[in-house]
């Protein structure tokens, strides 16, 4: 028995001695304890003085507003919108589970049905009041928790509260956009903007892509974990400070030129009031402190933000807090210093159906101990460390109403059951004045650049590396202008290097011939991990993330970009190729292959799905007409439907799979094979494993993983280790559980 059981063994025997048993327990819940912990109350006097002082709230709403903020929050489900079988899995989630809810009851309570959110496209957002503890109580809420775990560990369903998918919304993505997500871990957002690129599953590769960065080591790799279920070749994450990340180039017909984004997401780091419905800590802890430390370091962010911003793109600026100090603050400085380059946009006509307060143009400034000032020049010396002028609100009111600054949005909790938030557009007209000559590519033996940032208003050191004559990359090495980034710290695990496959490798001959590439093929964004030995896997990026990363590679400290397309297999060198296709990255190769596909009928999918290695024999005549004359190895397996027989599942599946001698099998992970079959309506659910089964992986044996030798690892390997060692009842412990393990 652990230290802790020991402790609240002995706690709960203390409390019956002295309460004399049940009624002592009781007796101790009354004055606020349970199981010897202190309940957590929902008051904090000084937030409540503070936000009715400020006047967010409109009149006659205050206690409507704190009574939201002392109830639970809702789960909510977003579906993968991109994916061809959305539809499907809305149709299934419709018409299968959410009625199998209807008049159901637990405890003597009617189960509330989930609500579709009015303001998110074509249903594909959900909400739910089911607790977990509920979700337990009964077997068909056990189908529904199951399908739900195992749709999100294949990337079809995304767990994400309702108002952090508002920002995505708001950029209005287009395929051809090249975006950065300054602050992007765990990645939901981000995950929403890699949707948003492959809008039309036609097009493999689309022509942007989305750079995630996150200060945070550790939380970058909760941020690959989430962002390679969607298996995307546009995605790349980066390991930076977002207020000093660096100016990237790109190669454009020949010569370097700085890389401008035309969306960019800045969802700061903030003082988190708007969650104290999830993160009831927040009661307890806040402070107006909180907001006065973190406001200097938002605007940095947002600063070097629009600086990067390309003419005429957008940056969606948000935070989970309602505190004007992180919000119309922060916009109204950034406002000011642009002397025009930035304007807010008007999105009240976007999103029908969302409920919003426009931002406010008058606050004032608090401290922790409650001394309110509404000017600068109000501030003691003594205090004009805490407190800065761009926490003041702008006293001229001709440049007060040009800010429009009613044009951000707020979300109050009790508007729509929801957390709270707030929300600004900002379009670049113009650069902004202190780089409005744009940053160009310079090319120096050795130099040391001095610059003046005017925005912080003081000196920046950049360093140009020295040439080295030794290699052609070298002799472009330049540096970007101003403002320079800060020296790159590593720290966290030693990534291996991305290793691009050169044109005359012979190990892509055999690939090419086996699978019979089509021309077209973009060979050149082939990539390994690995510069030595032999290569295990081969992964893929777009031919724009390949621009960026070569011509960015001392800059960027990368932690993980591509998709895996292909695994060396031995036993398939006797067949002619030592590559089997991988699953993560069939529908990105399916077009570019013309041959070992095999038809296959809804029948023998379900056969391939349901058994491990079926014999030739259980399939249909014309399966195994097709694979008679086949040679053994790797081939695709493709399900078309047959618009008649509208009762089968009526979305394309493609399959990596294997010919045997008197075999053919799939190879594709379990949550993947549970998922087309529930979509073609076969029946998955099992009983639920023992609880001890699911946490059988003790802490010793996650230490005994993470010790491994990292230099020997691949980036799944690392990701899958910290995903499950950060998250394992952590982000799913207010409703669902998941399970984290690799997959595949």
């Amino acid at each position: 028995m652990g230290r802790r059981a020991r402790d609240r063994r002995r706690q709960q025997q203390q409390r019956q001695e002295r309460g004399g048993g049940a009624g002592g327990d009781q007796a101790v819940r009354d004055r606020g304890w349970a199981g010897g912990y202190p309940e957590i109350v929902k008051e904090n006097e000084l937030f409540e003085r503070y936000y009715r002082e400020l006047g967010i709230v409109p009149a006659g709403e205050w206690d409507d507003f704190m009574a939201a903020l002392r109830e639970p929050l809702p789960a909510t489900l977003r579906i993968t919108g991109y994916r061809s079988h959305a539809k499907e899995i809305l149709h299934c989630l419709k018409e299968k589970y959410f009625r199998e809810l209807q008049d159901l009851e637990v405890d003597g309570q009617k189960v509330e049905m989930p609500q579709s959110l009015s303001w998110y496209p074509e249903e594909l957002a959900w909400h739910t009041n089911l607790s977990r503890k509920i979700l337990r109580k009964s077997p068909q809420l056990e189908k529904f928790h199951q399908f739900l775990v195992s749709e999100t560990e294949c990337g079809n369903i995304s767990r994400q509260e309702a108002v952090s998918m508002i920002p995505p919304l708001l950029l209005n993505v287009n395929p051809h956009h090249k975006i950065l997500d300054m602050c992007a871990a765990p990645g939901s957002k981000t995950a929403q903007l890699i949707e948003m690129l492959h809008a039309d599953m036609n097009v493999p590769f689309p022509k942007g892509f989305v750079i995630a960065n996150d200060v945070d080591n550790k939380r970058c790799y909760l941020l690959v974990h989430q962002a390679k279920r969607l298996n995307s070749p546009c995605i790349m994450v980066v390991n930076h400070d977002a207020s000093s990340i660096p100016n990237l180039q790109i190669d454009v017909d020949g010569r370097k030129e700085v890389l401008f984004y035309d969306r960019i997401l800045c969802d700061v780091p903030c003082s988190g009031d708007g969650t104290m419905r999830k993160n009831i800590d927040v009661w307890k802890k806040w402070t107006t402190q909180n907001s006065l430390q973190l406001h200097g370091l938002q605007l940095r962010i947002a600063t070097r933000g629009v600086e990067q911003l390309a003419e005429g793109g957008r940056m969606v600026y948000s935070t989970c807090s309602l505190n004007p100090i992180e919000n119309e603050a922060v916009i109204a400085s950034l406002l000011e210093k642009s002397q025009g380059a930035l304007e807010l946009a008007d999105v009240s006509s976007e999103l029908p159906g969302l409920k919003r307060m426009p931002g406010i143009t008058n606050w004032k400034v608090m401290l922790k101990d409650g001394q309110w000032f509404e000017e600068w020049k109000d501030v003691p010396s003594n205090r004009q460390t805490q407190i800065r002028p761009t926490m003041f609100p702008i006293k001229d009111e001709e440049k007060l109403k040009a800010m429009n600054l009613e044009r951000c949005l707020r979300i109050l909790p009790h508007h729509q059951n929801t957390g709270g938030f707030f929300v600004a557009v900002l379009i670049k007209k113009s650069p902004m004045p202190w780089n409005k000559r744009q940053p160009k590519v310079t090319s120096f033996k050795r130099a040391k650049m001095l610059t003046f940032n005017n925005v912080s208003g003081i000196f920046l050191k950049a360093y140009v590396i020295e040439n080295n004559s030794d290699t052609e990359q070298s002799k472009k090495e330049g540096v970007c202008g101003p403002p320079p980034s800060k020296k790159m710290k590593l720290f966290g695990f030693k990534e291996d290097p991305f290793v691009f496959l050169p044109e005359d490798d012979p190990l892509f001959l055999p690939i090419q011939k086996f699978y019979a590439l089509d021309p077209s093929f973009p060979k050149m964004n082939l990539l390994t991990r690995t510069q030595e030995g032999k290569k295990r896997q081969l992964y893929m990026v777009s031919k724009e993330l390949r621009n960026v990363l070569l011509n960015n590679s001392e800059k960027m400290k990368v932690i993980n970009t591509g998709i895996k397309v292909w695994s060396r297999n031995s036993d398939g060198e006797q067949f002619g190729c030592a590559f089997r296709l991988a699953q993560e990255g069939i529908y990105t190769l399916y077009p570019f292959i013309h041959a070992r596909i095999i038809n296959v009928c809804i029948e023998d999918v379900k056969i391939l799905l349901t058994q491990e290695n079926p014999f030739l024999s259980k399939f249909s005549s014309e399966t195994q007409k097709k694979v008679k004359d086949m040679a053994m190895g790797s081939i695709v397996l493709k399900y078309d439907p047959d618009p008649e027989k509208r009762d089968d599942l009526q979305c394309p599946i493609v399959l990596c799979g294997w010919q045997g001698k008197t075999s053919l099998r799939a190879f594709v992970p379990k949550n993947e094979r549970l998922h087309y079959l529930r979509m073609m309506g076969v029946e998955v659910f099992k009983a639920k494993r023992k609880e001890e089964e699911s946490e059988s992986k003790t802490e010793e044996e996650v230490q005994h993983r993470l010790a491994q030798t990292e230099e020997g690892m691949d980036v799944e390997d690392k990701e899958c280790d910290l995903v499950t060692k950060m998250e394992t009842g952590n982000c799913w412990r207010e409703g669902w559980t998941i399970s984290l393990m690799r997959k595949g």
